[in-house]
């Protein structure tokens, strides 16, 4: 059983993590502070990793001790339960949030951490005249996270631009990985499982200045028009299905507008939920699974979530 901060165990254990420099502890903090979708309960560790060589001392302490652990990144892309996450969160800061761009006559590597966040990124490619990254405007999560899950958008994915990752095991060993020893799909990639993305090689070619900056001002205006805003959201609920969008289903379903608690079905894009304040992670997972039947009776397609569940999950509301 994982120990809290009300069982005694907590206290040597939390003071063994503290003494790792670089790194923060909090007890039973509340992850919904750093969700997109500003929903979740406690989680037993909170961990902040600012130091590259943290990460793995931390790791072994936690495997020392047979704690589970997560990885939340920039928090978008999962909605965790209201119960909490038992065992350790962890979130990475400082060393993964650094960028180094090394430029020649054809284009550029850049070597930049997982924590950087990926709108950030291609931003910052397309002042200076990079092209290739156009697409990832607007994902609203960090480098890590989009590798791992191979975000894309408008018919580009992460695995088109990554030529290398690093990351670390849950046992803290390194791991280095050359673009063709990954696998990569839609929405999936073969990183072995549990490993914690640290860095990443990027490589892009040099563009027309102006003609990539055009293309990013598009597609700007593209997801502004497309997309909710002014409510708290964890970007795409469900995967499209092949052929398809999910998007569409849901609406043609007639599940647009449709709200459970504080959660609703976005009325601008029905693959999105949004929390209009003080929505709970079961009122989402209710829509989730409302939507699941009712594309499901409709049509005869199982949509497939896109966020990842995180934390502790009444028997129920996972379908069990």
């Amino acid at each position: 059983m994982v120990p809290t901060d009300n069982d005694a165990q907590a206290i040597p254990f939390s003071q063994e993590l503290n003494g790792v420099p670089g790194l923060r502890v909090r007890l039973s903090e509340p992850v919904a502070r750093y969700t997109s979708m500003k929903i979740g309960g406690p989680a037993d560790y909170f961990l902040d990793v600012d130091s590259r060589e943290a990460l793995p001392r931390a790791l072994r302490i936690l495997a020392h001790h047979e704690i589970p652990v997560c990885v939340l990144g920039n928090g978008s892309n999962v909605l965790v339960s209201d119960l909490g996450v038992r065992g350790a969160v962890i979130r990475l800061g400082k060393d993964f949030k650094r960028i180094e761009w090394h430029e020649d006559e054809s284009g550029v590597r850049i070597d930049v951490g997982a924590a950087f966040p990926v709108t950030q990124l291609a931003r910052e490619a397309a002042r200076r005249g990079y092209t290739g990254l156009e697409f990832a405007e607007g994902i609203p999560g960090s480098v890590g996270g989009a590798l791992v899950m191979n975000a894309g958008a408008y018919g580009a994915e992460m695995e088109k631009v990554v030529d290398q990752v690093e990351a670390v095991t849950r046992q803290g060993e390194p791991l280095v990985l050359k673009r063709a020893e990954i696998v990569f799909s839609y929405r999936h990639s073969s990183l072995p499982r549990g490993s914690i993305v640290t860095q990443a090689l990027i490589r892009l070619v040099r563009g027309d200045q102006e003609a990539v900056r055009q293309r990013l001002g598009e597609l700007v205006s593209r997801r502004k028009k497309s997309q909710p805003s002014g409510y708290p959201n964890s970007g795409s609920m469900f995967r499209n299905p092949p052929g398809d969008f999910a998007g569409r289903l849901i609406e043609a379903a007639g599940l647009k507008g449709t709200k459970i608690g504080a959660a609703e079905i976005s009325a601008r894009h029905a693959n999105f939920i949004v929390n209009l304040g003080g929505a709970k992670a079961a009122d989402v997972r209710q829509l989730m699974e409302a939507v699941q039947a009712g594309v499901e009776k409709k049509f005869g397609v199982r949509l497939e979530p896109e966020v990842r569940l995180l934390g502790e999950w009444p028997e129920r509301e996972r379908g069990e």
